[in-house]
């Protein structure tokens, strides 16, 4: 997935569930999205997406 590509994802996802959301690179370079309470940790956070931030 693009960086521009999951940036869309993620804002969608947080504004859909109301929950924040991080896009992350996993270990072979791939971009994907999760909600904040289900990352463990294991990868580099690029961005976290806030619905509630202003």
């Amino acid at each position: 997935m693009s960086l521009d590509a999951a940036y869309a994802f993620a804002n969608s996802l947080a504004g859909t569930l109301m929950v924040a959301i991080i896009i992350f690179r996993a270990g072979d370079g791939t971009l994907s999205v999760t909600p904040c309470n289900e990352f463990d940790g294991d990868a580099e956070v690029v961005a976290e997406i806030d619905p509630f931030d202003v």
